[in-house]
C-alpha cells in the first residue's frame, strides 16, 4: 500500500468509488478496491480533503491492520510517521465500520505507547524483549513493565482479530455507503481524470511532485538532469550503464539517456560531468560539482 499525506476533509462531499468488478468479489476485494482508487488518487496528485472521508478512513484502517499483522504496533509507527494525522481516520474509520473492541486496543495502544520514555520507545521499537514476553532484551538488560505492557498490548491484536473481523466490517461498511459510486474498470480513469481537471493549481502540484521526484532520485540522475536542462534537451530516458567507456583514455562508467535530440552520454571526471555525443564525443554540457570543506564535514 502507499499512503500519501492526510489532511482534515473539507466540507465538499466526494462518493466514495468502487469498481462493479469488486463488488462481484469478497470482502478482500472490496476492500482492496478502495485502496487501489485511492493510491489511483494520490498519484494523479488528488489531496486527502479532495477524496471522500470514508474512503480515507476504510484505506488508512486497511494500512493499520496490514502493519499491525506484519510487525504489531512498532511496526505501524516505523510506516507511519504522520501519526498525528493518520491516527484520526483510524479512530475514525474503526468506529464507522463498528470496529469497537479494535478501536478500543488501538486507543489503549497509542496511550501507552504516547507514555513510553524516549529510551522505552527505542526498546520498544527495537523489538523489546523479542515479542515472547521475557523480561530481558537481546543484550539481557532489564526492559521496563511499560515496555512488556505494549508488547501483550500487541499480543492482544490477534485475539481480538478472530472476534472481530477488520476486513469483514471494512468491506460491508464500503458497500454501504449512500455516496457509493460504482464504476466499470474503464471509466475508473476518466472519472479520476475528470476530478484531476477541476484542480485550481494543478500546474504547482505537478511541478513540486516533480522536485520531489527529482530530489527523490539516484545522484547519476540528478546530474544527467541537469546536464540535459543546461543543454536545452528534455530527458526521455536513461537506458543503461556502461562501466567500460574509455574516456581520456581511461576506462570509465558511461550513462547512456535519450533526449528528444537523440541518445547522449554522461560521464565524470574528476570533479565535472560532461554530456557527450556518442558519436562525435562532443561536449554538449558540463556541470562542476560543488567542493565541499572539511571543515563543514568536521562540523
Amino acid at each position: 500500500m502507499t499512503n500519501g499525506a492526510p489532511a482534515t476533509p473539507s466540507a465538499h462531499s466526494y462518493p466514495t468509488v468502487l469498481t462493479a468488478e469488486s463488488l462481484k468479489g469478497g470482502n478482500d476485494d472490496v476492500v482492496d478496491a478502495n485502496v487501489d482508487v485511492v493510491n489511483a488518487m494520490f498519484e494523479e496528485l488528488l489531496n486527502a480533503d479532495e477524496i471522500s472521508p470514508t474512503a480515507l478512513r476504510s484505506y488508512y484502517v486497511d494500512f493499520y491492520l496490514t502493519q499491525a499483522l506484519a510487525g504489531g504496533f512498532a511496526q505501524y509507527v516505523f510506516t507511519a510517521p504522520e501519526r498525528e494525522e493518520i491516527d484520526p481516520y483510524v479512530r475514525e474509520g474503526l468506529a464507522g465500520m463498528g470496529a469497537a473492541a479494535h478501536l478500543d486496543l488501538f486507543n489503549r495502544t497509542v496511550a501507552s505507547f504516547s507514555a513510553l520514555s524516549d529510551t522505552d520507545v527505542d526498546t520498544y521499537l527495537d523489538g523489546g524483549s523479542g515479542w515472547d514476553g521475557a523480561a530481558d532484551d537481546a543484550d539481557g538488560a532489564e526492559v521496563s513493565g511499560a515496555v512488556l505492557r505494549l508488547e501483550e498490548l500487541d499480543g492482544e491484536f490477534e485475539s481480538v482479530l478472530e472476534t472481530e473481523d477488520i476486513v469483514a466490517l471494512n468491506a460491508a461498511w464500503l458497500r454501504g455507503q449512500e455516496d457509493l459510486l460504482v464504476l466499470a474498470d474503464d471509466d475508473l480513469d476518466a472519472h479520476i481524470a475528470g476530478r484531476v481537471a477541476r484542480i485550481p493549481d494543478l500546474d504547482e502540484r505537478q511541478a513540486a511532485a516533480a522536485q520531489e521526484a527529482l530530489l527523490d532520485a539516484p545522484e547519476f540522475e540528478q546530474i544527467i538532469r541537469e546536464l540535459c536542462d543546461l543543454a536545452g534537451h528534455s530527458l526521455e530516458r536513461i537506458t543503461m550503464g556502461d562501466p567500460n567507456y574509455e574516456h581520456n583514455g581511461e576506462t570509465t562508467l558511461a550513462w547512456h539517456f535519450t533526449t528528444e535530440h537523440g541518445e547522449f552520454l554522461m560521464v565524470e571526471d574528476g570533479d565535472e560531468a560532461f554530456m557527450l555525443d556518442p558519436r562525435t564525443r562532443e561536449i554538449l554540457a558540463a556541470v562542476e560539482f560543488e567542493e565541499v570543506d572539511s571543515e563543514e564535514i568536521d562540523a
